[in-house]
């Protein structure tokens, strides 16, 4: 790993990375406390991806994620305070408090889930990119899901459509080893997921997705390649999920020894590490970041918890129009 950036854009993803470390090790607290309730992925030991991902997006594209979405929607810019107010059901969340962790939404930002249905956002994708390229803009639309999403009919419809049109779309698929409801040992179930993008002549590439530099570079050349007009792209980020798939998972089916050794490969630890062997990160840095996260996590608990529940009345409601 080595950083190939000013000291200033280090620091910026280190940043990025522990703010969703640290809001999701606050989320889990408060998960057991009973403040936050349904549903609770956690992004914990992926935050590599969205960290050197999505700031290579302009606010003019489109991002569109899966249920594991916390880290993606910090990064884009979506305010603490308004996720946090999310997973607490309040109306100040940013689908105000009807989605909760499963459906961060924010089209202000062009974010556009949190999706709960795996595979679900790839055919949503490849809507938004036809829009555009129907519109004639230059956006590009990035679509984030994981690697049980190879197993449904939506990934082959939507890689096809998206080859056919040549439509600007980047499919970036966020592999920890372990689809949604397997059981089985990670070299039991991995498909080649690169060669199926090739079979509809989609450029496709392996990525560390361990390696925030690794995931920055990949993500910002394939980017351009769309924005070019050269058609979809697609990036497997190979990462791993330290915590359990949900806050309800038992985790029997993975050895402890399996997780213990891949958080050797922690991508804050490591990149840290990296950092300070470059001499671009002092003590005194990491101090003051990790300080203002801890401010910042604070403000948004306090915001969540004074933040009224959403009017009864208000339910039938559509949320933007406010009609019935």
């Amino acid at each position: 790993m080595t950083p190939a950036f000013t000291r200033e854009q280090g620091l910026e993803l280190l940043r990025h990375m522990l703010r969703i470390r640290r809001f999701e090790e606050r989320t889990a607290e408060l998960y057991q406390l009973g403040k936050i309730h349904g549903f609770l992925h956690l992004y914990i030991g992926e935050e590599a991806v969205a960290a050197g991902s999505i700031p290579s997006f302009t606010n003019e594209d489109a991002i569109v994620a899966t249920y594991r979405e916390h880290g993606h929607a910090l990064v884009r810019g979506t305010s603490m305070k308004q996720l946090m107010a999310e997973l607490y059901g309040k109306a100040a969340g940013c689908a105000r408090g009807r989605g909760g962790s499963m459906h961060f939404f924010d089209a202000s930002r062009r974010f556009y889930g949190g999706l709960a249905i795996v595979a679900g956002g790839l055919p949503v994708a490849v809507g938004l990119a036809l829009a555009d390229k129907m519109q004639g803009r230059t956006r590009v639309t990035g679509c984030y899901f994981g690697d049980g999403a190879v197993a449904e009919g939506e990934f082959h419809e939507s890689l096809n459509l998206a080859a056919l049109w040549k439509l600007p779309v980047l499919f970036l698929c966020e592999n920890n080893l372990y689809a949604m409801g397997t059981a089985l040992a990670r070299h039991q179930s991995q498909p080649d997921i690169a060669a199926k993008a090739r079979a509809y002549n989609l450029p496709a590439e392996t990525v560390d997705g361990m390696d925030v530099c690794a995931v920055q570079t990949a993500t910002h050349q394939a980017i351009g390649s769309v924005r070019r007009g050269d058609g979809p792209y697609l990036l497997e980020y190979r990462t791993y999920r330290f915590r359990a798939h949900s806050m309800y998972d038992a985790e029997l089916y993975r050895a402890k020894e399996e997780v213990t050794e891949w958080k050797r490969r922690d991508p804050i630890s490591t990149f840290a590490q990296a950092l300070r062997t470059a001499g671009m990160l002092a003590d005194s840095d990491l101090q003051r970041i990790e300080a203002e996260i801890a401010t910042e996590i604070e403000e948004a608990v306090t915001f969540a918890e004074t933040s009224p529940w959403e009017p009864v009345e208000d339910l039938t409601k559509d949320v933007y129009t406010g009609k019935a």
